[in-house]
This record gives structure tokens, sequence and C-alpha cells, in this order.
């Protein structure tokens, strides 16, 4: 089969590889009719997430036919339409069992690995690198689903793909991050960053309930896509000081909530931004939380800091004094995919929402390393690429 491997920072490449097989009897095989290129897949393309190994398949945003099953899936048969969760969960343990699905203890085989970054292992991840378990991503024309018997959802006849494809990731994973917020009537939520997660963010706070949601970027698209398709209040941080401007528009209390939908690779115009670039390209810090530090300086006292957007390491100059002594709650982690993927299919069937208004870009999956290319650098207005095998 043809998929996109990894080969090293800024080179992927469309190669034939071996076919997947059952591994396991909870096991299935998908031929993959939709995937999409995310946001974090560019921490990897960019060099950011350590453990990845040459030919290593890209991807956890992909949906597709069943063509195989094990002897222990029951919930879905061969030729059924299915998207996939990016998280991989068991079903059975103590995190799963409490519905904290990306937490799971049995999915990464690799655990012993996270252990030492970061004490306990999350679950598995597709296509994102060996630390999260090694899995081939869905950036290629099948891939094997482990634990399809808990991860697979059945999709109903009547719906596209592009309707339904970004519950594997970006729509629960902007759901929760507003969730998070425990939004009350009234609130004001700001989202940093109106990539693909942001917008399904300030989506998801009205779905929630909130008065207002203010945006924040610097790519004209985005944020116009924020103000049109989202109907959010705009800030482009190239031009005012976010922090500050977020403080006026509130009436100087700052928002009741802040959402960080960047994470480790953050742009940023003050000092503190060129110090996180060149400690980052020396390997003196891990991550850029040029964002991060203004969610936490700039929210209400009182107020909840969400962040959706992936952080892998070790931070500098975060303002803990800030957010000790405004008592501010912080809110974060991988989607629980399983949590929220039939909620959120339901809000898409009564035509609630239509998660295609993001999409950009549809490419063919030979095409995927050109995808990269404008979605990292912004070019041709690229806001969400969507391949198709």
């Amino acid at each position: 089969m043809k998929a996109l491997c990894w080969h090293g920072a800024n080179d992927v490449r469309v190669e034939t590889v071996n076919d997947p097989k059952i591994l396991n009897p909870r096991d299935a095989i998908i031929k993959i009719t939709s995937t999409a290129i995310c946001g974090s897949d560019l921490h990897i393309y960019d060099g950011y997430i350590p453990t990845m190994k040459s030919g290593d398949i890209l991807g956890h945003e992909f949906m597709g036919e069943v063509v195989e099953v094990g002897s222990e899936v029951r919930n879905i048969n061969k030729g059924d339409r299915a998207v996939v969760p990016f998280t991989i969960a068991c079903g059975s343990c103590f995190f799963c069992e409490r519905d904290m699905w990306s937490l799971c203890d049995n999915s990464n085989p690799n655990a012993w690995m996270a252990e030492k970054l970061y004490g306990h292992s999350p679950s598995g991840l597709f296509g994102y690198s060996h630390l999260f378990g090694g899995y081939a991503g869905g950036q290629a024309e099948y891939a094997r689903v482990p634990f399809a018997d808990v991860g697979l959802l059945k999709i109903p006849e009547g719906l596209a793909d592009e309707q339904v494809l970004f519950l594997t990731d970006i729509f629960p994973t902007g759901y929760m991050a507003a969730e998070n917020c425990n939004i009350q009537p009234g609130d004001v939520v700001a989202v940093w960053g109106c990539g693909p997660v942001g917008l399904f963010a300030i989506k998801s706070a009205y779905m929630l309930g909130a008065e207002r949601v203010i945006a924040i970027d610097r790519v004209p698209e985005r944020l116009q896509m924020a103000k049109e398709q989202c109907q959010a209040e705009i800030i482009d941080y190239e031009e005012v000081d976010a922090g500050e401007a977020v403080t006026e528009m509130t009436g100087g209390r700052g928002p009741d909530s802040c959402i960080d939908a960047v994470g480790m690779e953050a742009h940023g115009t003050g000092l503190d931004s060129l110090f996180d670039q060149a400690k980052q390209a020396v390997r003196l810090e891990t991550d850029r939380p040029t964002a991060l530090r203004q969610v936490i300086v700039a929210c209400r006292k009182g107020g909840t800091v969400s962040v959706p957007g992936v952080y892998g390491g070790f931070l500098d100059k975060i303002p803990m004094g800030a957010a000790f002594n405004k008592g501010l709650t912080f809110k974060m982690g991988q989607t629980h995919v399983h949590h929220y993927l039939r909620p959120l299919l339901e809000r898409v069937q009564q035509g609630e929402i239509d998660p295609s208004f993001l999409i950009t870009h549809r490419l063919k999956l030979e095409d995927a390393p050109h995808g990269y290319e404008i979605f990292k650098h912004k070019k041709d207005n690229c806001i969400k690429v969507v391949l198709q095998p």
C-alpha cells in the first residue's frame, strides 16, 4: 500500500509499504477513504517530537471502510464505514472505566518511555512516535485499528466523510477545550490560536453557552474564518498587544476562561518569544510557551485556563505567581475522544454544525508532502488539508 512516511525534520515521503495485518483478535483493518493533516502533525514534521524512526507512518485523523475484523470484534462489521479516535483505548482499565480514555493504561506498549519523561504513560496514539506506542498512522491507504471493539464508531448512511472525519480528533478536542472552561451564562471566553482546533473551540464555546468569544491570531484568513464562520470578535496580535486588548474588551476584568489552542510552537512579538526560539533551536528548551504565558496573565481572577494545544516537555518562564495569586484553574490533556463521539455525531446529524466548514484544501495522498508545506507555511490561504488515498 501507499503511505506517508517520516524520514526526518521537514522530510516526509509517500512510499510503498507492507499492508497492515490483524495481530490481535480485537483488531480491525480499515481501507482509508479520508484522512487529514493535523496541526500537531507539524510538531513531528518540524522535528520536535522525540522517538520518531525513519519510515514511521504519520497521521491520526482518519476514517474509512472496515475490510477485516478480528474474532472478538462484534460491534462493527466488514463493509461498515467508521471513524477512528486518535487516542487508542482498551475500554476496561481504571481510566477507561472512568471515561478518561486518553489515559488508558493498556494501549501504549512503550509505556516505559513515557514514564521516564512524564512519570506515567498516557494512551497510545496513532502515528505519533514510539513514545506513544509506535503505531502506524492513517495517512495511508489502509490502517490497523487496535481495540476496534471499543474504538471504531459506525457512521450512519447519509453523512459524507467530510461531515464526520473531524470526530477523530479536532472537533472533540475543541469541544473538550470549551467544556473544560465550565462555561456559565454570560461568560466571555478568549481563544489563542485560530487553527482548526481553535476554530472548533470557538464554535463549541458558543454551543455551551458563552456570550462572547474573543479570538487571537495573526493569520488573516484564520481571523476572517473566526469572525465570519464562528462569530468571534478578533484580535491580530501583531497589531496590538493581545493581553492588553482582551483586558480592555472585558472592562478590565479579563476573560472568564482562556483557551491555549496553540501549544509548543507558539509565535509572538516580544522578547520572550525571541528567547524561546533561540533556546528551542539549541535544545535548551523543548517548547515555546508564548501563548500559555499570555493566557495565564490575561485570565480573570478565579478563571479557568484550558490547554488543548500540545506541549511535549519542559517550559521556561511560566508566570506561576500570577496563576497562584489569581486562583486559576488549569484543565488540559489529550482528548478523551471516545467520550465525545456519539454526542458530537448527534449534533452533526441534527444540523447543529457542519464540521467541514474549515476545509480549504482537498488533495490526493501522493500530494501529502505538498500539503504539509502549505499547511506549515500558511500558503495559499491553507487552514485545513484533507487527503484522499
